[in-house]
């Protein structure tokens, strides 16, 4: 194992012993030999099957079988949820036929930034991780269930479901991926679709045709965003079935280890001798294995935040410094759009999170010895790939080496020998910047600061022909307290357009970018938000920004003095606070810790 790994791993550790071992110590308290179901109230439980089938009632009222709680965040409009449509009667079947019984326990929202973006429900994405958690717990509260199975994909969904699994985290669970949709419109000419359009090259019409033929059909999409991200992370922590995160929806392989997934979590149960409950998964070490995969394949900032409340959902206390020093010695070995032209299934035909798992074990670089949803302990179990032999599920090893080294590299010969994504620090505060995707020649800006309090008034700047010349835009009032904190993705296509011409542009916010977030230099999430006080917002129109993404360093170049003397402005855009929903959110904004602790409202162990 790499030392600077171990010790990272170990600080995380005795950082972390006071609440973690709170939060196992009540855990392992509330576990229980025999079905959860048996101590029930008659009436509890007649309420519970009652919608059940006779034989299934029986079995719930005996004390043999187990009965497993499906969440599911199902909808038919987000396409990487459609594919779950049928999965609640695929499982039940499955887990009939092997001796235990499976209810819908509930449902969660799931919302997508891809139709938000740039409109005012966005501004209840990140929140809604923090619902989509309070949800999960609430069907996961009727305490009917001896293990969980959890169906969610994309941004806010799969981190929300693992917050609110944490909290029942005396039962072992397992996640079910959807998988991607087949390629289409390759990302490069989707890009320069929306460049074209933001310059008034085409119309909204051709704008659409090129969307729709890269957003086309079931399943996620395929860039390396969050919803890929997740499904990275959640292989690489041992909480999917080996080598499932990327195979694509209604295929015959998908649906076999659908059925296998189901069947996985009956053998973990208290009930049986191989109890596996999901509080002792996700531990320091699985924590830290999610930052290496994240580096390692050029993931989404957003789980910058995201991870760092998983972390403290079971008592583990992540923090961006140990994002910093992991970044500086796990080298990026995957090159998946934004950060290459590749897309996720370009990936797995490479060889994808078996070759990658691989490749980081054999040089020391992921933690082997965790409690994983395989029949075998450890990651070296993840150093194989399903398929579909005569219609039986197995496993076989992956290729030694990836099938294709443009998308998939080694540790030897890496895209770039740091994982891309660095804490950045100054007189400004403290932020996070995505390297990955960024040339190095944009690597260093130093312009002018031009300010604004709302990402619309940037967009009408640029089509006012006001931001043609070498610049920073300053998007102040963007974080969680202030507005929510919503993507501001929309502001990369006018960016790009200008990077293109030539001029030196830059993003700096205390807000945060898409998980696609690319070739644009951004400072992004700095803390503290301007709502509170930050330094952002004491940024003035011509001030000189200085930001090195190589050093870290972000910095107003004005006199201390002054600058310090200078007071906060106040926001003047106050209309994020009602309409589309957001005057339901006001005590999650009021609420919401800073990006650096995770965003959340969500009593987290501390």
């Amino acid at each position: 194992m790499h030392p600077i790994i171990e010790k990272v791993t170990q600080d995380i550790i005795e950082r972390s012993h006071p609440s973690r071992s709170a939060y196992l110590n009540y855990i392992d308290g509330i576990a229980k030999k025999g079905p959860i179901r048996s101590g029930m109230g008659c009436g509890n439980l007649a309420h519970g099957f009652a919608a059940c089938s006779a034989s299934e009632k029986a079995d719930l009222t005996g004390n043999q079988k187990a009965n497993i709680a499906i969440i599911t965040s199902y909808n038919d409009m987000l396409s990487a949820h459609q594919p779950y449509k049928d999965a609640p009667d695929v499982i039940k079947a499955a887990i009939r036929a092997a001796g235990g019984v499976a209810q819908v326990a509930g449902g969660v929202p799931a919302m997508c930034d891809g139709i938000t973006q740039g409109q005012p429900g966005m501004e209840l994405s990140l929140f809604s991780r923090d619902l989509i958690a309070m949800t999960t717990a609430v069907g996961m509260s009727h305490n009917m269930f001896d293990g969980a199975i959890y169906l969610g994909v994309c941004d806010k969904i799969v981190p929300g479901l693992l917050i609110g699994a944490l909290s029942f985290g005396h039962l072992p669970a397992i996640f079910i991926p959807a998988g991607p949709m087949p390629s289409g419109l390759t990302n490069k000419e989707k890009s320069r679709a929306r460049q074209d359009y933001a310059t008034g090259k085409i119309g909204r019409k051709e704008l659409l045709e090129a969307e729709s033929a890269s957003y086309h059909s079931p399943g996620t999409c395929t860039f390396y965003g969050t919803a890929n991200s997740n499904q990275m992370m959640m292989e690489i922590m041992g909480m999917h079935l080996p080598g499932s995160s990327f195979i694509n929806p209604y295929t015959p392989l998908r649906e076999e280890l659908t059925k296998a997934a189901a069947t996985q979590v009956l053998k973990f149960t208290a009930l049986g001798d191989d109890y596996r409950p999901i509080a002792h998964m996700i531990s320091e070490k699985a924590i830290v294995n999610a930052v290496i995969g994240l580096l390692a394949t050029g993931g989404s900032t957003n789980h910058t935040m995201h991870l760092i409340a998983i972390a403290r959902a079971s008592g583990i206390v992540l923090n961006w410094d140990d994002f910093d020093q992991l970044s500086k010695v796990v080298p990026l070995i995957a090159k998946i759009y934004p950060n290459g032209p590749a897309d996720v299934n370009h990936f797995q035909a490479a060889g994808g999170m078996g070759v990658l798992i691989a490749e980081l074990l054999r040089n020391g670089l992921l933690h082997e010895d965790l409690l994983t949803v395989a029949d075998e302990r450890g990651m070296n179990s993840y150093r194989s790939e399903p398929k579909l032999i005569a219609n039986t599920l197995v496993w076989e090893s992956v290729p030694e080496t990836s099938l294709d080294t443009e998308v998939l590299g080694t540790v030897e010969k890496p895209f770039a020998t740091g994982g891309g994504l660095h804490v950045m620090h100054g007189n400004l505060g403290r932020g996070i910047s995505k390297m990955s995707a960024v040339s190095a020649d944009h690597h260093i800006i130093e312009a002018p600061a031009v300010v604004f309090d709302d990402q619309e008034d940037m967009l009408a700047a640029f089509q006012r022909g006001e931001l043609e010349k070498d610049f920073v835009a300053v998007i102040r009032f963007q974080g969680p307290r202030s507005n929510g904190m919503p993507e501001l993705h929309k502001l990369t296509p006018p960016l790009g357009v200008l990077q293109d011409k030539g001029y030196k542009v830059a993003l700096v916010t205390d807000g945060r970018m898409s998980g696609a977030s690319g070739k644009v230099p951004s400072v992004i999430h700095l803390c503290p938000e301007c709502e509170s006080g930050g330094p952002l917002a004491k940024v003035l129109d011509g001030d000189i920004i200085s930001m090195n993404l190589q050093t870290g360093n972000i910095n107003v170049l004005v006199d201390d003095a002054e600058f310090n003397a200078r007071i906060p402005v106040p926001n003047s855009a106050k209309n994020h606070h009602y309409g589309m929903g957001r005057e339901m959110f006001g005590g999650f904004r009021l609420g919401a810790s800073s990006a650096e602790t995770g965003a959340s409202n969500l009593f987290l162990v501390d």
